[in-house]
């Protein structure tokens, strides 16, 4: 498998972002950091704990609808 050099290799959204030309303002990159820690803390034990007790319903239901917002103005970048 052919992997482009220009692809960075990292889980960091928000730097994905960025080296694909995406312009973000300070509040989608907050979220994308926020969704990255999420990614990260959820695959460590010692970090998985206090994740759950942090992810309540009403915290869950908060990202949720602004990673749908984001995924609307993600499609919509990519179609112009």
């Amino acid at each position: 498998m052919h992997v482009d050099a220009k692809i960075p290799f990292t889980d960091d959204l928000a730097k994905i972002s960025t080296k694909s030309g995406l312009r973000l303002s300070e509040e989608q990159k907050d979220l994308l950091d926020a969704v990255t820690a999420f990614n990260i803390k959820a695959r460590y034990p010692d970090y998985k704990g206090r994740f759950y007790k942090k992810a309540t319903k009403r915290f869950t239901e908060n990202y949720l609808e602004q990673i749908k917002d984001f995924r609307k103005w993600l499609i919509k970048k990519v179609k112009e």
